[in-house]
């Protein structure tokens, strides 16, 4: 009876998450995807509880007093700006706990059903070596996503002569490891298994650019899921199983989504190899001359156009002006212009980063555009107004072969009757490539913090 209790209970969790990830499509219906996913998980973990097996509610409570603690003290904390790293932190977490659950089965098997030491079945080593290997590339990987978000290390490519083949051969080897753990059982292939993922993990990331971050945590987040989905077959866990399953097709998913949006290959990407090789970095200014212009200079322009297109990135959120951006969109939609707001599928840097910091601004969900639906838009519009994105918004991603963003969608705001660009200086965005637009005949430079800037216009209307 209690084994059916427990089938039916995970189901109904499962169902849960699917339910979830549907209600997390739409930012209409991402509170209730929220409280869906939460419910699911509240279910999932009393019923572990509530299985036999369990031998120490002590060592579980301890962890969760513990892992609860860390937790809530990060969400208080945390702003909104360091999602992404904040995100890629986690993922490392889940990669970890995936090692560990794999170690702590192959060496104490029959805890798991799965055999006894020397003598562990050969498709639970499998299912135990792919779990390991996929947890710790994630882990490594991970580390390096989030000291690359933080500013610890350079958010530049780090590349060299071979890498390829490099990662190419480890993973021959890593096979290899697999298929020698299963035939002899031996701990030295385990645990080089664990050195080499560690190992494949930092290599995969390292030669990928800040510019291209958003599809790393995509990916990453995938990674995460297939370590839980392999773990959840050692461990004969229905629901792991099924949770890990959705975490890492959903990821994928996601992941081929933003490569087409950047003009990616899927392929290069699962195997770390879309990093800049080459290419041409921030080029000197030369002779070239960008045309700036004042708060009040804005607000003229702005109140008199008729439609006005915002481009949020990076800048506003680390500016927190999303508050301020969205009293500057009412105050002109109260003259009577029409707002828009354009969103690029990789803009901030993870994906949704951008609709989460206007949500919270209570920016009206039917006024944000994707790429695609609003690209079109920016040629009637009077004025686009940048505000803190770069990269995304860089005509050399059409113009310039040599440029290691070319081929990248971008938002043409280029093709806006003005547009006004807030930004603290002519630097170069995260990519490490110098915006023509800056020095397009119709383009004024608001140089100051964006919510500074943003809030100016505003007394300034």
């Amino acid at each position: 009876m209690h084994a059916d209790f427990t089938g039916i209970a995970y189901l109904v969790a499962a169902i849960c998450f699917i339910m979830a990830l549907r209600g997390l499509s739409s930012p209409e219906t991402a509170r209730r995807g929220n409280a869906i996913g939460i419910a699911g998980m509240v279910i999932a973990i009393a019923t572990t509880l509530a299985d036999p097996g369990v031998v120490s509610f002590e060592l579980i409570a301890a962890g969760v007093l513990i892992g609860g603690a860390v937790g809530t003290l990060i969400a208080l904390r945390i702003q909104m700006t360091a999602l992404p790293q904040l995100v890629a932190a986690f993922h490392s977490l889940v990669g970890l706990a995936a090692v560990a659950v794999a170690t702590a089965a192959f060496y104490a098997p029959e805890a798991y059903g799965i055999g006894v030491v020397g003598d562990i079945k050969t498709a639970s080593l499998v299912e135990m070596a792919i779990g390991t290997a996929v947890g710790a590339v994630t882990f490594t990987g991970s580390v390096v996503a989030f000291a690359k978000l933080q500013g610890l290390v350079s958010g530049a490519p780090l590349v060299f002569r071979g890498q390829h083949p490099l990662n190419a051969g480890l993973g021959v080897v890593l096979v290899a490891l697999v298929v020698w753990l299963c035939l002899a059982e031996a701990p030295a292939a385990y645990w080089l298994i664990v050195i080499l993922s560690l190992a494949l993990g930092f290599l995969i990331i390292v030669p990928i650019g800040g510019a291209d971050m958003p599809v790393v945590i995509s990916m990453l987040n995938s990674y995460s899921g297939w370590a839980a989905c392999g773990i959840g077959f050692t461990l004969s866990n229905t629901l792991l199983i099924i949770t890990g399953a959705l975490v890492g097709s959903s990821g994928a998913i996601l992941s081929y989504i933003m490569c087409r949006g950047m003009n990616r290959s899927f392929f290069s990407v699962i195997l770390g190899g879309f990093g800049v090789e080459g290419g041409q970095t921030a080029a000197a200014n030369g002779d070239r001359h960008a045309k700036a212009g004042s708060a009040e200079d804005a607000a003229f322009v702005l109140k008199n156009a008729s439609k006005v297109i915002v481009v949020p990135g990076y800048g506003m959120a680390v500016a927190q002006a999303q508050h301020a951006l969205r009293e500057m969109c009412d105050t002109l939609k109260g003259q009577g212009i029409d707002i828009a707001y354009a969103i690029h599928p990789v803009a901030g840097r993870m994906p949704g980063h951008m609709n989460v910091l206007l949500a919270e601004a209570s920016v009206p969900y039917d006024e944000v555009f994707e790429l695609e639906d609003i690209n079109n838009e920016f040629a009637a519009a009077d004025v686009a107004y940048v505000i803190g994105a770069n990269d995304v918004t860089n005509p050399a991603a059409k113009t310039d072969p040599e440029s290691p963003i070319f081929g990248m969608p971008i938002l043409e705001v280029e093709k806006a009757s003005t547009v006004l660009f807030v930004k603290r200086s002519l630097a170069s965005g995260y990519a490490g490539v110098d915006n023509e637009l800056f020095y397009r005949d119709n383009t004024m430079m608001l140089f100051d913090d964006a919510k500074k800037m943003t809030e100016e216009i505003v007394q300034s209307l």
